[in-house]
């Protein structure tokens, strides 16, 4: 048999008689450590021991330290036969090692025993005078990388061992926490005269010289720090709430369709202005109308914001099986926008190019739907050899609105115009310029040569209503010789 025992937080009070009993009646008993303050005690008491300290000097990472670990204790018990193995603190507390001896017991069918023990959480807790009853996280600082951090439960940080490591979890609680945060630097908990407790800010974590093995903090349950995405999900359900705003409390999905295309396009705004402060604003904006959104389908019973993002993972996942599920190799951009595709279609169950031009939602702006109706129609050949028939097609669909101008058809007038636009596309495309950045670079141009003529104007105390055409015209035409 092994039986796993656990040395404590480090007092010797703190060890129990079990614990005691186990290392007086038993002459192999391996420690994964002896840098623990209770190994004193032990030598005291004449308990003779190995350690295998020297597998943290021959071996880079501590996963494979604790398995190397565990998978000698199995021989040594293959050669000596029972034998009791010595961890700090509880045996099944941040503890790899001993999950590793317990899996490969199981494999071997070797009969092990966990000893009851105090572990470095109940030091903490009694040092602190933390009730867990309110909430208690405990994260390894090995691990902090794969843990969700939240502010509105207590979080014990454990095996801070030295500066390295404090600063990589500095750093991690910097993104969900003030720099100013007070937190508790805790060293040898429930140590007698050795116990040492202060509060500092999160940012001189790092700074503190006693760092080492006996290294442990905690961060307080603290709703004020920074913000984050459960913040925004109860401001819009107040805002929503009888006594929230009555114009939140009004708005539906259709009354926000505006909103959402209004926001959209001041993110693209910001992109194209290269302002990183006004993207964050206006990215901001479109979450605002995401979560808005999911507030209005949860009240109607239908989604929440849970239901979106588990439907936006999975998409990713399944659209990305050469990532997630290493089904097959994709080399290129342009193979997985392929892929992509492919999967899509899957999804949506389309049978014909037809069914693929129609899921194209009506919601994108035309000349980016119409791109995109000319690309699918592209897959199958069916498109211009090459930018000249294009052009030509430009030409004579001109021919056709000069042709109809001066009827009063509106309807043929409206879908010439609109076959016009549809053929100026099909050159943007052969091009490959974007349709919607040409057009908006377009605007901005004649809007900053407007604004030339109309500061003339000002400079010169006439009204732009009193100018006449051509006089605008001149000013129009030197506006272009200034950029």
């Amino acid at each position: 048999m092994i039986k796993i025992v656990g040395l404590g937080p480090g007092a010797k009070e703190a060890l129990t008689i079990g614990t005691i009993c186990e290392l007086e009646n038993n002459k192999n008993i391996f420690l994964r450590t002896e840098k623990h303050p209770t190994v004193n005690y032990l030598k005291e008491k004449s308990i003779t021991f190995d350690t295998y300290d020297s597998v943290y000097e021959s071996i880079g990472s501590f996963d494979e330290v604790y398995l190397n670990i565990a998978n000698d204790l199995i021989k040594k018990h293959d050669e000596l036969g029972d034998l009791v193995y010595a961890v700090p603190g509880h045996p099944l507390v941040a503890e790899k090692s001993v999950f590793n001896l317990i899996e490969l017991c199981k494999d071997y069918g070797i009969e092990y025993k966990i000893m009851p023990a105090v572990s470095f959480i109940d030091a903490m807790i009694e040092s602190l005078r933390i009730d867990p009853i309110e909430g208690l996280k405990v994260i390894d600082a090995f691990d902090i990388g794969n843990q969700i951090l939240d502010k509105r439960i207590g979080t014990i940080i454990t095996q801070v061992y030295n500066q390295l490591i404090a600063s990589e979890v500095k750093l991690k609680l910097l993104d969900q926490y003030n720099d100013e945060t007070e937190i508790y630097y805790v060293r040898a908990a429930g140590i007698e005269k050795q116990e040492s407790i202060r509060k500092i800010p999160l940012f001189e974590l790092d700074m503190q010289e006693d760092i080492d093995y006996l290294t442990s903090i905690y961060i307080p349950k603290d709703l004020k720090n920074k913000k984050d995405f459960n913040d925004l999900l109860e401001i819009i359900e107040i805002l929503r709430s009888e006594d929230g705003c009555p114009w939140d409390r009004e708005q539906t999905h259709k009354s926000l369709e505006k909103a959402l295309i209004e926001e959209s396009y001041e993110v693209l705004d910001a992109i194209e202005q290269d302002d990183d402060n006004s993207l964050i604003e206006e990215l901001g904006d479109v979450l605002l109308q995401i979560v808005f959104h999911a507030s209005i389908g949860k009240e109607d019973g239908y989604f929440d914001i849970s239901d979106i993002i588990e439907g936006i993972c999975n998409k990713m996942i399944s659209r990305h099986p050469h990532v997630f599920k290493k089904s097959s190799e994709l080399n290129s951009s342009e193979e997985v926008l392929a892929k992509w595709d492919e999967l899509k279609k899957k999804e949506k169950g389309y049978d014909s190019i037809t069914e693929e031009m129609r899921g194209i939602t009506k919601g994108l702006p035309s000349l980016l739907r119409a791109h995109k109706v000319q690309e699918k129609a592209k897959k199958v050949g069916f498109d211009f050899d090459d930018v000249n028939f294009a052009i030509n097609k430009v030409k004579e669909e001109l021919e056709e609105v000069i042709d109809v101008y001066n009827t009063e058809n509106v309807e043929k007038i409206k879908e010439e115009i609109g076959d016009l636009l549809f053929s100026c596309v099909n050159v943007s495309r052969f091009l490959k310029v974007d349709e919607e950045i040409a057009l908006n670079y377009t605007i901005d141009k004649f809007i900053k040569r407007f604004d030339y003529i109309e500061r003339r104007a000002k400079e010169k105390n006439v009204n732009l209503t009193d100018m006449s055409l051509n006089e605008m015209d001149e000013l129009w035409e030197i506006s272009k010789t200034i950029g």
